[in-house]
């Protein structure tokens, strides 16, 4: 009997602490800056802000950068990446690519990520992606590859990693699936050039979760939002399963950030964030 006693508890131990040290992925969301009490209350511990708005030379003063490291030291959440990299006149493909342009703006990105010790970006950029009417979809794969390759070069240096997103093609007409956003990312065959999944636009291209499962060595990075109207999840209750369990069967671990239209983000911030909560709890 207390043999039997002893088994028991030493299984019921040895459960509790499995499910105690299961590390489930952490839930972020992709917000202004000026949010930051509202979503640090809502239950956020992550954050992603558009380097357009944040740390891009283009759009944002050397004055203007200061006073926004100083913000981010305040920062209640924590600030886990940056997107909207690439801004829609520095063209990545066709007849009017700079890429000596290219990458000095990226180099002065990196070095402002350094500043305020972002280590990832997401690679969108649909705008500066996008192929112009009748230029060749293979040159322009080959004109991708081949700048992201030089890119990511310089991102390591900074010790930055870059992450690839696929898009929808009401977005864009190039990398408009997660298929073809792992096909480049293999090409540049960079370990910093790496991979999102974003779910929202995998929805809209009726792209199978299945896909998720072929990304295992390269994923890093994940977005999520409703299909028809990139509703925060819990809102038309889109099923996401599907897809997190692909997730789950890659054992992916990263960050999965609610990237959404919200109506009104105070009273919608935290229901969606507990919505998707319990969606990983019920798949992970």
């Amino acid at each position: 009997m207390k043999k039997h006693l002893f088994f028991v508890l030493t299984i019921c131990a040895i459960t509790t602490a499995f499910t105690q040290n299961k590390k489930l992925p952490e839930i972020g969301i992709a917000e202004n800056l000026k949010n930051d009490s509202l979503l640090s209350a809502a239950g956020y511990r992550y954050l992603v802000e558009s380097i357009s708005k944040l740390i891009s030379p283009k759009s944002v003063t050397e004055e203007q950068f200061n006073q926004n490291v100083q913000h981010i030291k305040s920062l209640k959440t924590s600030l886990y990446a940056v997107n909207v990299f690439i801004p829609g006149e520095l063209k990545l493909v066709g007849p009017e690519v700079d890429e000596r342009a290219i990458l000095h703006y990226a180099e002065k990105v990196f070095k402002r990520c350094n500043r305020v010790h972002v280590d990832l970006i997401v690679w969108g950029s649909g705008g500066a992606r996008r192929v112009p009417d009748g230029f060749d979809q293979a040159k322009a794969k080959e004109q991708f590859i081949s700048i992201a390759g030089k890119v990511a070069e310089r991102a390591k240096q900074y010790n930055i990693t870059l992450a690839l997103e696929n898009l929808n093609s009401t977005e864009t007409n190039f990398i408009t699936t997660l298929a073809e956003a792992l096909e480049v990312v293999k090409k540049v065959n960079h370990s910093h050039f790496r991979l999102c999944a974003d779910l929202y636009h995998m929805l809209k291209e009726n792209e199978p979760a299945s896909v998720i499962e072929q990304t295992k060595r390269y994923l890093v990075h994940c977005d999520i939002a409703e299909k028809e109207n990139r509703t925060p999840p819990g809102t038309v209750g889109d099923d996401f399963k599907p897809y997190l369990m692909a997730l789950k069967r890659i054992n992916y671990r990263g960050k999965i950030i609610l990237e959404c239209r919200w109506e009104n983000l105070g009273k919608q911030a935290q229901p969606a964030l507990r919505y998707l909560e319990k969606e990983i709890q019920a798949v992970y």
